[in-house]
């Protein structure tokens, strides 16, 4: 038997957090408006390749960006702190998927073709928090939070 020391007991919840400090990075660039994001919509609407996503996010995203764009930042805001809080953990993690499914069909392929694995690498690294759990580092621990945010 090999023994586990505390770095790989607590390797999930130091990946939740990260993941939650990446998605509140993300948010914080919205916080102050999302007026920068409507040429950033029609930029990635015309650069889609996707049949059907490339006419949804021509005919219905750009001429309704703003409540794309605010939307994208309020489940990034609730994405994050969920996951550095440590509640609702998977729950969090499935609206990081839905977030970084979303760039990575969308921006990446506005984006340098040498950069678009960071989008990529983003909905790997929330499948990895779904699978992993909210790790022992987590409010959801405590016996006074309510079932639905365990």
């Amino acid at each position: 038997m090999t023994s586990r020391g505390p770095l790989h007991e607590a390797w999930a919840s130091l990946f939740r957090i990260a993941v939650g400090l990446f998605w509140l990075y993300y948010a914080s660039q919205k916080w102050q408006g999302v007026g920068w994001m409507h040429s950033l919509i029609i930029s990635t609407a015309k650069a889609n390749p996707i049949p059907g996503l490339h006419e949804f996010l021509t005919q219905v995203a750009v001429p309704n960006w703003f409540l794309f764009a605010v939307a994208q930042g309020a489940g990034e805001t609730v994405a994050a702190v969920f996951l550095i809080l440590g509640l609702a953990t998977r729950w969090a993690g499935i609206l990081g998927l839905l977030l970084a499914i979303n760039l990575a069909l969308t921006v990446a392929f506005a984006a340098d073709p040498g950069f678009r694995f960071l989008y990529y690498l983003a909905v790997l690294i929330n499948g990895q928090v779904i699978v992993s759990g909210p790790g022992p580092f987590a409010l959801s621990r405590f016996g006074w939070v309510p079932g639905f945010l365990r």
